[in-house]
């Protein structure tokens, strides 16, 4: 479905078509019209489909087509992370090239001046504002934020900020806003949480899926069984073997992501690292580094792995299984956007299999196994399963019960006070 076809404003048109976007993916064409028609949304599909316009463009469209006051905030975008409230606004710095919407980002880790040109904005009146909860609650508590004639709502990745503890931010933000307006929700997953929460936001709300357990067929997935402590030179082995022109390796600890960079920055490596310990400026120029290719390869926590949109990547190493499937699909459609193929390497070590498994069983087939090379030694060995290890000396298993044994926990009782001698 070409763009033309939604009867986008002409000026937002013209803005579509400079950013490069020609058909709308699958979420857009669901989305799109009931957003336009004033219906709530909750959405949900994976990364890279394409969430960002589906949201921005009805909402740009009928800021441009309805009266909205000047003076109030018009449009809110509530984000879990200060990366994606940066992505999200310059891709509505794009869009909106060709008309007169006015747009602010607001989010932490930013000095004195920043703050104070929020403040500005935020008293003043700006069409859409992106922002991340605590930084939005911060100007709220001051009393000048103008939400009195907030027109619309959207919350983006709302899973990932109920992961990360910020139910009851949300719930404060939104307790400022005017009761009559548009809600749209954004989620890769549905757990019952997200369904709670939209049952506290939305009116009568058009529900969208699409598949969240497939990664996108122009990936090329392969595993790597290796040893934990032989990570590290499977990596500069990988990284050796072919021109790789942008990589990002995830990591599932701060920890490892340091490990990892400087051992790759000892080897020379083009490379950088973006972590939550990082300084706000520093994370910035080493993805701005990486999206103009001045940099090859970053090394990063999750952090980076939802919604942010940067194309032609080459290569995805998991240095580390994720935690689940979701997170697996997230990661490894960092590659293969747009009209590109890409790669995704999974590291597994014995003690990730039971875990790596569990993704495969979500996925409803196994990953393709790659070879490792035999200067790493012999594979990990996979741990039995439980019916299968071995027993004890006393006819039960590790843990202490013998099988079918239902487990008891008993009440430690208080020890007594112990007596002194000579007393009764």
């Amino acid at each position: 479905m070409n763009f033309h076809e939604f009867g986008f404003d002409d000026d937002l048109l013209d803005g579509i078509y400079a950013m490069g976007y020609e058909t709308a993916t699958p979420i857009q064409e669901k989305v799109i019209p009931p957003i336009i028609e004033g219906r709530d949304i909750i959405a949900s599909a994976q990364t890279g489909t394409g969430k960002t316009a589906a949201f921005l463009l009805p909402v740009l469209h009928n800021l441009l087509t309805s009266p909205n006051d000047e003076h109030s905030i018009n449009a809110m975008v509530i984000v879990p992370t200060r990366e994606l409230a940066i992505q999200i606004s310059q891709t509505l710095e794009g869009l909106t090239y060709y008309t007169s919407i006015s747009s602010i980002a607001v989010y932490g880790g930013t000095g004195g001046a920043s703050f104070a040109a929020e403040k500005k904005a935020l008293s003043a009146g700006v069409d859409i504002v992106i922002c991340t909860p605590g930084r939005m609650i911060a100007h709220l508590n001051m009393g000048y934020v103008n939400v009195k004639q907030l027109k619309y709502l959207v919350l983006d990745e709302a899973d990932r900020m109920l992961d990360m503890g910020f139910h009851d931010d949300i719930i404060k933000i939104i307790s400022y806003l005017p009761k009559e307006r548009q809600n749209l929700m954004f989620s890769a997953t549905m757990p019952p949480k997200i369904k709670q929460l939209a049952l506290k936001i939305l009116q009568n709300p058009v529900g969208i899926a699409l598949a969240l357990n497939k990664a996108p067929e122009k990936i090329v997935q392969e595993v790597f069984m290796i040893q934990e402590q032989q990570k590290i030179g499977l990596v500069k082995h990988v990284l050796s073997q072919k021109q790789f022109d942008s990589v990002i390796v995830f990591c599932s600890s701060k920890q490892n992501v340091k490990q990892l960079y400087a051992a790759l920055k000892q080897a020379r490596f083009s490379i950088e690292m973006i972590h939550s310990d990082l300084e706000q400026d520093k994370r910035e120029q080493a993805l701005l580094d990486f999206k103009n290719k001045k940099l090859k390869i970053l090394v990063a926590t999750d952090i980076l792995s939802r919604g942010i949109d940067i194309e032609d990547i080459d290569l995805v190493i998991n240095y580390d299984v994720p935690k689940d499937a979701e997170d697996y699909i997230h990661r490894i459609g960092r590659t293969a956007r747009a009209a590109s193929d890409g790669t995704a390497y999974t590291f597994v070590s014995g003690k990730e299999m039971g875990r790596f498994s569990r993704i495969e069983k979500t996925l409803g087939r196994p990953v393709p196994r790659g070879t490792v090379p035999e200067q790493f030694g012999p594979p990990p060995a996979a741990r039995p399963p439980r019916s299968e290890r071995p027993e004890g000396r006393n006819g039960k298993r590790p843990g202490g019960h013998k099988p079918g044994d239902k487990q008891r926990f008993k009440r430690k009782s208080k020890p007594k006070p112990r007596q002194q001698p000579g007393t009764p």
